[in-house]
């Protein structure tokens, strides 16, 4: 089970809106084959909070994940995310919640035949964005990540942190409101990964919601 959740708090919340940027009240989460992943997980976010929620592998933490952009459904609970029922929603309403989240995973899912900037830009290709404003977007998002001059680079030719540092920047270039990110310094060595939790709390200085998963 999931084991341990730590708060920073130290930053008012800096976005108007909800309460609770993610509320997950009283889930359940058990598979077909009988294995309970989540058993009475609550858990309630505020706009500008920092969290890590922690635990060894197969405690739950990538099935929570899961459960907060709709891949999975809960057996029983309720869960809002921007105060949207989320274990509710479908195709295009689905669709839109999504594009208030952004999904950062531990093994970057970047598309090898595609540069950086292609990468960071497909998600606003995606949703119907013109060139001219995924262009718009690019420069700021690949600025925060420190990859500015890597552009036109392909996935193969980046180390794993810069990978890491790409998939961030496909994340927040929509400007959503909440980060969700999956063990994300999980196969990174400890240089790179305080330079990517460094990003993160820049993130949520610019007023981001963060919730990471990590060991």
């Amino acid at each position: 089970m999931v084991q341990t959740i730590l708060r920073n708090r130290s930053q008012a919340p800096t976005q108007a809106g909800p309460s609770y940027s993610i509320q997950i009240t009283n889930v359940h989460k058990t598979y077909t084959n009988g294995t309970t992943a989540l058993s009475d997980v609550n858990l309630y976010v505020k706009p500008g909070d920092f969290l890590f929620v922690t635990g060894p592998s197969g405690s739950g933490k990538s099935t929570l994940l899961k459960l907060l952009y709709g891949a999975e459904r809960p057996s029983s609970g309720e869960i809002l995310v921007d105060s949207r029922p989320v274990h509710r929603l479908q195709g295009d309403r689905l669709a839109l919640l999504r594009r208030r989240l952004g999904i950062i995973f531990q093994d970057y899912k970047l598309l090898p035949r595609r540069t950086v900037s292609e990468n960071v830009g497909f998600v606003l290709q995606a949703q119907g964005y013109g060139r001219g404003e995924i262009e718009r977007r690019l420069g700021p998002a690949l600025k925060m990540v420190g990859l500015q001059g890597k552009a036109d680079c392909f996935p193969d030719q980046l180390s794993g942190g810069e990978q890491q540092r790409v998939s961030i920047a496909r994340a927040i270039v929509g400007t959503p409101p909440i980060l969700l990110a999956d063990e994300p310094t999980g196969n990174l060595d400890p240089d790179n990964s305080r330079q990517i939790l460094g990003i993160f709390k820049k993130l949520n200085e610019a007023g981001i919601t963060i919730l990471i998963t990590s060991h």
